[in-house]
């Protein structure tokens, strides 16, 4: 996950109802509020933070919600629609299956070819 900027800082052009934060003005504003989201939230996943910059907001085109999957190769494995209304769980879900299933593949060894055996420890 990536947090970006807030959707609707009551300082903002269009302020939420339902949470009082303002626009960060520095990293380290954002990271705090970041910090809050996640533990508010209660996600287990790594948080990536986008800079006050927004340079990966611009990037992804991330406003006003986007679900993207990274693929192990560094690439876009998935990119959804504009959220809220664009998101497709289920499709999300494939994507994921999907990369999973190819990483499986790799690791798994070729037909035909002998698994080499572990060495034993102590000898």
């Amino acid at each position: 996950m990536v947090y970006c900027r807030e959707a609707h800082p009551i300082d903002g052009k269009n302020p939420g109802t339902k949470t009082v934060i303002e626009d960060p003005i520095s990293d380290q504003e954002r990271r705090e509020v970041a910090r809050k989201f996640v533990a508010d939230m209660g996600l287990e996943m790594p948080a990536l933070l986008d800079g006050v910059d927004d340079a990966v907001s611009r990037a992804y085109a991330s406003h006003p919600d986007r679900l993207y999957l990274i693929g192990k190769d560094g690439k876009v494995a998935y990119a959804g629609d504009r959220g809220p209304k664009g998101f497709s769980p289920k499709e999300l879900r494939a994507a994921i299956q999907k990369e999973l299933s190819a990483s499986a593949d790799e690791a798994a060894p070729k037909s035909g070819t002998p698994k080499q055996p572990s060495p034993e420890k102590g000898r």
